[in-house]
């Protein structure tokens, strides 16, 4: 393999070491890795390099992996402990997924590979791609499971357009799903323990509490990069009230808007008639006074309930495929081209920060400026795979 530019010589074999590690455990690849100098390499007109000792990953950039506008979709969503608190987010997506494609009249025989993001353990989780496929008419389908946090459904984008620039996958499904309520209790047996007594994780409550590498829950993390940032009271509040006036604007026209992307949930009623969950749980009333009124989630903090995402139950998707096949799918409604995709770390508990690398303009296509990336105020997260917002979950498609 050729190393990056800047990758000290006496770290090869450390690096190699590492790249076996990865390949093994993770492609079951058995392989001798060797770091080669790039001036030791013979001369080619097309090189990449192969291996990079970063804080961030080279990004990738597209040409061909589209999304038909008109194929995005989501279900509407619940706050914890709602309407959707004990439906399985499997469930969920199922029938989400199946009467969305049906309304478009995309038949599941097309789609040739599936991605699937969850990040909240569910019954039946561990067949969970394959499973799913074959409940939305589409048994010869298959593909991977993701789970990355808050950034879950940026990594099944990612790995559906992926599949498709590199010829294998023709049409992919991304399926993101989670259910924040009724959270799993997960009992690790632990023999040697005293009295035997196992450990016990509360999935979704323990995650909210403390990020393990951080050792800040989501809320102390929010507080310190707002901090950092110099960010005020006032200011969050000011952006809660925004996005509540956004969502609003969004419901006008009897929810026209919504209505394009918004598919209908069916539930089973107790006294046997049917009960229909067709918009969002959760969402209250918000105004400048009432923010202003309510108490720091932490003391002295300047994060309250009110510019927070609220946990919620939902599922979303949408279609990646190549851009001739979105244009016939698109109905004259257009296509997205995705146009490249990076990931880059920060420093312990500051996860908000979202910075992306400086030097990541020099990658990107002509036109396509530091500009163009975007990232929403500290806030705190549920595990949910959608991105959140101060009022409503956002399908990760929006």
């Amino acid at each position: 393999m050729e190393a990056a530019p800047g990758l000290p010589a006496d770290r090869y074999p450390k690096v190699a070491r590492a790249i076996g590690r990865e390949l093994r455990t993770r492609l079951q690849i058995r392989a001798d890795v060797t770091i080669l100098d790039p001036e030791t390499l013979p001369r080619t007109t097309y090189k990449t390099r192969c291996c990079t000792y970063a804080r961030w990953s080279e990004p990738m950039s597209f040409r061909d992996a589209c999304i038909p506008v008109r194929l995005g979709w989501s279900s509407p969503f619940a706050r914890w402990q709602g309407p959707l608190a004990e439906v399985s987010s499997l469930d969920l997506a199922a029938q989400v997924t199946t009467d969305a494609l049906a309304r478009s009249g995309l038949p599941a025989a097309e789609i040739t590979g599936i991605v699937l993001g969850w990040t909240v353990p569910q019954p039946e989780i561990f067949y969970g791609a394959s499973t799913v496929a074959a409940r939305i008419g589409a048994p010869h389908a298959t593909g991977a499971m993701l789970s990355q946090a808050c950034a879950t459904s940026a990594a099944c984008l990612e790995a559906a357009a992926l599949r498709v620039e590199a010829g294998l996958d023709e049409l992919s499904v991304v399926i993101t799903t989670d259910r924040t309520s009724n959270g799993p209790v997960l009992t690790y047996p632990a023999p040697s323990a005293p009295g035997g007594a196992p450990r016990q994780e509360i999935w979704v409550l323990d995650s909210f509490r403390r990020d393990p590498w951080g050792g800040l829950s989501m809320v102390a993390t929010a507080e310190r990069v707002a901090a950092g940032a110099g960010l005020t009271r006032e200011r969050l509040d000011e952006v809660a009230l925004l996005r509540y006036e956004q969502y609003q604007a969004a419901l006008a026209g009897d929810r026209a808007f919504q209505r394009r992307y918004m598919i209908p949930v069916t539930l089973p009623g107790r006294r046997g008639e049917p009960v229909v969950v067709d918009g969002d749980v959760g969402v209250h009333p918000t105004t400048a006074e009432g923010l202003a009124k309510l108490a720091p989630a932490e003391p002295g903090g300047v994060v309250t309930y009110g510019t927070q995402t609220h946990p919620a139950d939902g599922t979303a998707g949408l279609v990646v495929t190549t851009a001739s096949r979105a244009r016939e799918l698109a109905g004259g409604e257009g296509i997205a081209r995705i146009l490249g995709t990076g990931v880059a770390r920060v420093g312990r508990g500051e996860m908000p920060t979202a910075r992306c690398p400086p030097r990541w303009p020099r990658w990107t296509r002509p036109g396509l400026t530091r500009a163009t990336w975007t990232r929403s105020p500290p806030t705190t997260r549920s595990p949910s795979t959608t991105w959140g917002s101060a009022s409503r979950p956002a399908s990760p498609w929006s």
